[in-house]
C-alpha cells in the first residue's frame, strides 16, 4: 500500500483553511487505497484532534526544521508528500526531494515558486499560465474550479430543494479564526437592516469568541454556530453571504449563493484581483459605509 504524508499546520493565528482542505484530500487518497497520515506543529487552537477523529495518524513535529521533516518520511517509507504550507518555500521542497526521492505535491494560493511534482491551485481563478516560470518543466499543474477540494456535505446540499428557505437570511463566515477581528463590525451593520437574520459560523479557535458570544447573546437576529458541520445546509438556506476572500469562496461559489467577499489579509490580494476583475461584490478591507451600499444591492 503506498503512504501519503500530509505537511500541514492549524492555528488560532494561522487559520484552519489549510487543515480543512487537506481532509478533503486526504479523503480522495484514502478512497484511492493509499495510507494516508498528517505531520503538524502542535500549535495553539490546533485541529489536530478533528484529524484524530477522522481516523488519520497525526505525527507531532517538534519544529520546521526540513531535517526533520526528512527523518520522518524516510522512517514512514512515504510515496507521496503533500505540503500545504507557507514556511516549506522552494529551496526547503528541493532538498526534501533530492534527500529522500519522495513525490510531492504542493498546494498553492499566492503564485509562489515550488519545486514539486504536481501543483494544486483549486481557488476560483485559477491561472495556470502563471506558473510557467514558478514550477519545474516535469511539474503537473492542476487549477482552478475542476479541482476546488469541497467536503461531501456539498454535494448533496447543492441540488437539493429546502422548502423552508429564508429569503432574508445571510450567512456570515469571516474565517474561523477572524484574524481582522471584524465580524462584530459586520453585524453592526446588519442591524440596521430589518428583517435580517444571520448564521454566524466561527471555530472555537476564534481568540475574539468570547466577546463575540457575549455580542450575540442578546442578539435574537443572529444565531451564531461554533465548530459546526452544517455549513452547506446553512449556505443552502440564505439568500446571500458574507465571507472573507479565503478558501471558504469556493464553497460559496460552488453553491452559487450571492456573496460580498472582504479581503482581511495580505494572501487574499489574488483572489480580490481576480473578483474585482469579473465585477463580484468585493472590499479590499472593511468599510461601513461600502459594505452597507453592497448589501442593499443584496437584498434587492
Amino acid at each position: 500500500m503506498k503512504k501519503v504524508l500530509i505537511r500541514a499546520d492549524s492555528s488560532s493565528s494561522i487559520g484552519h483553511g489549510h487543515i480543512m482542505r487537506c481532509l478533503v484530500l486526504a479523503k480522495q487518497y484514502l478512497n484511492k487505497g493509499y495510507d494516508v497520515s498528517f505531520a503538524t506543529l502542535n500549535l495553539k487552537g490546533n485541529l489536530n484532534e478533528k484529524i484524530l477523529k477522522n481516523s488519520y495518524d497525526v505525527h507531532i513535529l517538534k519544529s520546521n526544521d526540513n531535517e526533520e521533516l526528512i527523518k520522518k518520511i524516510k522512517e514512514l517509507e512515504i510515496d507521496l508528500l503533500i505540503i500545504d504550507s507557507y514556511d516549506i518555500k522552494y529551496k526547503s521542497q528541493k532538498s526534501i526531494k533530492l534527500k529522500t526521492d519522495v513525490k510531492i505535491l504542493c498546494l498553492d494560493d499566492t503564485y509562489e515558486k515550488h519545486y514539486c511534482d504536481i501543483l494544486l491551485n483549486h481557488n476560483i481563478g485559477a491561472n495556470k499560465k502563471k506558473y510557467k516560470k514558478l514550477v519545474p518543466n516535469f511539474c503537473e499543474v492542476r487549477c482552478g474550479v475542476k479541482y476546488t477540494l469541497l467536503r461531501d456535505e456539498f454535494y448533496k446540499y447543492k441540488d437539493m430543494n429546502l422548502k423552508q428557505r429564508n429569503k432574508t437570511k445571510v450567512f456570515l463566515a469571516i474565517g474561523g479564526t477572524d484574524h481582522s477581528n471584524i465580524n462584530i463590525k459586520i453585524l453592526k451593520v446588519l442591524a440596521k437592516f430589518k428583517n435580517i437574520k444571520v448564521n454566524l459560523v466561527t471555530t472555537s479557535a476564534n481568540k475574539n469568541l468570547d466577546i463575540l458570544k457575549q455580542y450575540c447573546k442578546e442578539k435574537d437576529f443572529i444565531k451564531l454556530y461554533i465548530d459546526t458541520n452544517n455549513i452547506a445546509k446553512l449556505m443552502k438556506e440564505s439568500s446571500f453571504a458574507i465571507v472573507s476572500a479565503s478558501v471558504i469562496l469556493n464553497e460559496v461559489y460552488f453553491m452559487q449563493l450571492p456573496f460580498i467577499a472582504i479581503k482581511t489579509v495580505s494572501n487574499q490580494k489574488n483572489i480580490y484581483k481576480y473578483l474585482k476583475k469579473k465585477k463580484y461584490l468585493v472590499m479590499k478591507k472593511f468599510n461601513k459605509k461600502r459594505l452597507k451600499k453592497l448589501i442593499k444591492r443584496c437584498k434587492k
